[in-house]
């Protein structure tokens, strides 16, 4: 039985000019997994990777914490497993607020604004999901899910030469691959996007018309650190 294994990128610069960067801790939680899949023993014979910045410097990361894995040139790179664009669903969601000085004096009104943030995120995203505003949007949540899944697939597409992958993706991806194997509602689906942990690992078993969860959300090379710090969510 072949093992795919879904790797979220390491925390990336939330709040920076340019969000699609590691930052600091972003790489050390990548290198943390690395030394981990090597002190269990694991290597890939496969990798894959989005084409964002923040898959590739967590596949640097991780893979350069390893004994042994696939050189640079082999790895395969696919578009469908990039993240949704979070900041077209900010600005369909709330057109008031896409200035940016708009946005900051917006959350000076609350005591907390990240949790006022997070808020917005989260009903834009219920919004997107809905399905009721699709034309809006250059990307349907029904179309990203499909492209995740399709991209999932084609690693599948030849076992013979692949029995254990890694692939370096994004939260949202995940999610869909989750939807799409567990079965669940959107909603359902959106609750679980919120707590998928930077550089966590979901596990996936496959053999010939068979795909299925082994474990979801793995985050064992943090929690072993002692470190609440390590772990973060955005």
């Amino acid at each position: 039985m072949g093992q795919i294994f879904l790797v979220r990128h390491g925390q990336a610069s939330f709040g920076a000019a340019d969000y699609d960067q590691l930052s600091d801790l972003g790489y050390e939680q990548s290198r943390l997994l690395g030394a981990w899949f090597r002190q269990s023993g694991l290597s890939f014979d496969r990798v894959v990777v989005g084409g964002m910045k923040r898959h590739r410097q967590t596949a640097e990361a991780c893979l350069g914490a390893m004994d042994a894995a696939p050189p640079e040139s082999e790895w395969i790179v696919d578009p469908g497993l990039e993240e949704y664009d979070h900041v077209q669903m900010l600005n369909v969601s709330r057109p008031d607020l896409q200035e940016k000085a708009a946005m900051g004096g917006y959350l000076k009104q609350f005591e907390n604004p990240r949790h006022a943030f997070q808020r917005l995120f989260e009903d834009a995203m219920v919004r997107w999901m809905s399905g009721q505003h699709d034309a809006e949007y250059r990307e349907s949540w029904a179309g990203f899910r499909g492209r995740c899944v399709g991209a999932v697939r084609r690693v599948l597409a030849d076992t013979d030469k692949s029995r254990r992958a890694v692939v370096f993706t994004s939260g949202g991806p995940i999610s869909a691959v989750a939807q799409e194997l567990f079965g669940l509602t959107e909603a359902r689906t959106a609750a679980l996007n919120w707590t998928v942990v930077n550089s966590a690992v979901t596990k996936l078993l496959h053999s010939p018309g068979q795909l299925t969860i082994s474990y979801l959300n793995a985050y064992p090379h943090l929690e072993q650190t002692r470190e609440p710090k390590n772990i973060t969510y955005r």
